[in-house]
């Protein structure tokens, strides 16, 4: 798949999760294996771009191209802005977020709101693309609700725009991540656009995302939730696409690499006290299912340094590994 100048291979991309596709997590997915990695939202407030939040957000120093960022808002002139300042900080592709369903984002009007205005969403796309040198790509819903699917209206604003690419969520915003998601309303925008179209939305197997690019035609699926705790899903998808085969699931030794790696990449990218908070999420999911998973948790999330923190899932992996019980303490 080609957005602008750039080839997306594998055709397997992690999909943009508020507060878990932050830089040390873009750069894990990439290395196993997927082919684009697009980055947590960022807003579009120009006031809040010196935060740490921000600045976190916007660091893509060392990140493998192509760099993907994601803006949300919903004022055409402020996004542009927004566009252009973050390519001034490395960013080499634009997402327009018009698929979140969070209240906060949508009750500024923002996010999948948006798909209830059409006229603002062509303003919108209108003065990003032109505010920017580099492809601007736009994720969506199949619409708001149930009785308003008006993805294929949307679609077609984006391409008339220049949007380069478009993804789309397989539920509407009032399902939130409820229910399934359905994926006929994507096979009908693909069939109806020439821009690439990817398919977002409960894919988390090789099986099933080989199932959905076949029922859908997309030309890409996107990986969210999936991937928490697995971001070697993005290899074993691309194995399977390419080969038809089923990969073989990380030994725990290198579950162990995998998740040191991550852990001390968000202590240093994050510094000790937000890193340790950050990295507890992580831990949850790596451990979900594995022996003493709530136990660990419990012990693991009292960790208040980076070096406790660290030593106590080093341990409790290297016993996982030699198979014997988990020897935690009554406290971190």
């Amino acid at each position: 798949m080609q957005i602008g100048r750039h080839a997306i291979n594998p055709k397997v991309i992690l999909a943009p999760m508020a507060g878990v596709t932050d830089k040390p997590f873009r750069v894990l997915c990439k290395r196993l294996g997927a082919g684009l990695c697009v980055s947590e939202m960022t807003t579009s407030d120009p006031r809040f771009w010196s935060t740490a939040k921000s600045r976190h957000r916007m660091d893509h120093v060392g990140e493998p191209d192509p760099v993907s960022v994601q803006i949300a808002g919903t004022v055409p002139s402020i996004m542009a802005d927004a566009a252009r300042h973050n390519v001034d900080h490395g960013a080499q592709i634009i997402d327009i977020n018009m698929g979140c369903p969070a209240k906060k984002v949508c009750n500024a009007w923002a996010g999948s709101a948006l798909m209830r205005e059409p006229g603002l969403v062509a303003e919108i796309l209108a003065a990003v693309v032109n505010a920017v040198d580099v492809p601007v790509t736009l994720k969506i819903r199949t619409g708001w609700a149930a009785d308003r699917r008006n993805a294929l209206e949307i679609a077609r604003i984006a391409e008339a725009s220049g949007i380069a690419a478009l993804a789309i969520h397989g539920r509407t915003r009032d399902q939130q991540y409820k229910g399934v998601a359905e994926y006929d309303t994507i096979a009908a925008v693909k069939a109806a656009l020439s821009i690439p179209v990817m398919a977002n939305g409960d894919i988390d197997s090789p099986r099933k995302a080989e199932a959905v690019l076949r029922h859908t035609g997309c030309d890409a699926v996107l990986v969210g939730r999936a991937a928490q705790g697995r971001p070697w899903i993005f290899r074993e998808i691309a194995h399977y696409l390419a080969t038809g085969e089923t990969l073989a699931e990380p030994s725990l030794g290198e579950v162990r690499e995998v998740l040191l790696g991550h852990l001390e990449h968000l202590h240093g990218f994050y510094g000790e006290l937000s890193g340790v908070r950050i990295a507890r999420k992580h831990l949850g999911w790596y451990a979900k299912d594995r022996p003493e998973n709530a136990r660990f948790r419990d012990v693991v999330n009292r960790a208040t340094t980076a070096e406790s923190q660290f030593r106590l899932t080093r341990d409790y992996f290297d016993a996982l590994v030699a198979g014997v019980a988990p020897d935690l303490p009554a406290a971190a």
